[in-house]
């Protein structure tokens, strides 16, 4: 990750991440709107419905500032690589996301811009910021990351968009501990089967 000072960075948040994807793939990549919201790995979501040709309704909980927001928001494109999810109501004007290509593939700088409200009414919802950025822009870079490696074998992709992606955050980590359980027990067997067999095969 790092970092530069963005337009009125005063009411804004930002993060940058890395991606390995070429700019066109993460072109591709950007424009299913509610995988980029999912993986973020403090909304618990309620609802996302559409609502309208670029415009939808989501529902969800922010474990970052334990905020349950319900939302209307449209989609505004500047460019193929600059483009805005902008919010009607709530402390966040809009996240705008700008792509642009790097040596090592490419990267988005994800910002939020608090500048729909004044100063003195901004400071009477501090409690609606939301803390997630930096842990959503870990979790971007490390699922592009995992689907660079994997996105081409269709178990894979089944499985991250078809199950991961709807399941809460906490069922994320439930799941992952299983898998570490899991593959734990599996090399235990396959230990104590070594040594069966050298013991009493060899």
């Amino acid at each position: 990750m790092t970092e530069n000072r963005p337009e009125q960075a005063r009411d804004a948040s930002w993060v940058i991440v890395e991606t390995p994807l070429e700019l066109p793939a993460l072109r591709d990549f950007c424009v299913d709107i509610e995988r980029l919201f999912r993986i973020n790995p403090y909304l618990e979501f309620q609802a996302w419905r559409r609502s309208g040709a670029d415009s939808y309704h989501a529902g969800f909980r922010n474990l970052s500032n334990q905020q349950t927001v319900a939302l209307d928001i449209r989609i505004e494109r500047v460019s193929p690589d600059e483009f805005s999810v902008v919010y009607r109501e709530g402390i966040k004007a809009r996240t705008r996301f700008a792509l642009e290509p790097t040596a090592a593939g490419s990267r988005v700088t994800i910002t939020d811009d608090y500048s729909r409200l004044p100063d003195a009414e901004r400071a009477q919802h501090i409690d609606e910021v939301d803390k997630s950025l930096n842990a959503w822009g870990w979790a971007l870079h490390e699922y592009l990351r995992h689907e660079r490696r994997w996105g081409r074998f269709a178990p894979w992709r089944w499985y991250m968009r078809r199950l991961w992606l709807p399941m809460t955050p906490r069922a994320r980590r439930i799941t992952y501990m299983l898998v570490l359980v899991t593959a734990a027990e599996l090399v235990l067997v396959l230990l104590g089967a070594m040594i069966y067999w050298i013991e009493f095969a060899g």
